[in-house]
């Protein structure tokens, strides 16, 4: 639902818009984006999206984002089943050629409907997902970016303004802050971004075990993850940046897909 942006009424608030959009500001030449997300789908809908994307090998895509964990936690999927479909499907399109950025499980304990313990359970289970995402997407050659920390505190703090009518859904601003999560990953996986992959110590950045790394980043406020040399993981905070004026208008077509796909 968060890659398709239900709930919005327009298109140019989707997350795949606006990141198409601020790709497009940030490289400086248009973005042409595809969408095969589904509202309600989980995990196991990855392999139809990634099939759908790789089925015109004239356009396989440079980068793919990845917003999926939601759905398979309130229809309580296995993790083990969540993360295998997920590792495939990176696989996939790492095998073809595509740059990968998975947004992962956003935290749940944060849904307004929710009460404590289930809340309480939310999170840790939330919490728990995002983190073998990591470790599945950073071993096949993925990056992600964690979303349960960086919009949990954010959606608690203004419920109002972040969630939809059902108050469950992000709103059109908390679809917008995904997005300004996820877009310095999703540059610098070009090597569009004004920063470098060097180690900042004052924002505590370094390089770390994949398994502390995931476990690290599933707690911390957007933090990116990537692969080092195995078994370490770079651990990034990228500066965040606002979304052009621009993103509310449409992509247009160019050499450079960024198919935004798979859903929370």
């Amino acid at each position: 639902s968060t890659a398709a942006g239900q709930g919005v009424r327009r298109a140019g608030q989707t997350p795949g818009a606006l990141l198409a959009s601020g790709l497009a500001a940030v490289a400086e030449r248009p973005v042409d984006l595809r969408n095969v997300a589904l509202p309600g789908a989980r995990s196991d809908d990855l392999e139809r999206q990634v099939s759908l994307l790789l089925a015109d090998p004239a356009r396989t895509p440079d980068v793919c984002v990845i917003m999926i964990g939601a759905n398979d936690v309130t229809h309580r999927m296995p993790a083990t089943q969540s993360v295998r479909c997920l590792t495939t499907a990176v696989r996939r399109l790492r095998t073809a050629g595509a740059e990968v950025v998975v947004g992962t499980c956003p935290d749940l304990g944060t849904i307004e409907p929710v009460y404590q313990p289930l809340r309480w359970l939310a999170r840790r289970v939330s919490r728990q997902l995002a983190a073998a995402q990591t470790i599945g997407t950073v071993e096949q050659g993925g990056r992600t970016v964690s979303l349960g920390d960086l919009l949990g505190p954010e959606f608690a703090a203004n419920p109002r303004e972040l969630f939809g009518p059902d108050n469950y859904h992000p709103s059109a601003e908390g679809y917008a802050t995904a997005a300004m999560a996820v877009l310095p990953t999703l540059c610098a996986v070009l090597g569009l971004w004004p920063e470098s992959d060097r180690l900042d110590g004052s924002r505590r950045e370094d390089i770390l075990p994949v398994a502390k790394a995931a476990s690290q980043a599933a707690r911390e406020a957007g933090t990116e993850v990537t692969g080092a040399r195995a078994p370490w993981a770079l651990l990034k905070h990228r500066r965040r940046r606002r979304l052009p004026a621009s993103a509310q208008t449409e992509p247009a077509p160019s050499s450079h897909p960024d198919a935004a796909h798979g859903h929370t």
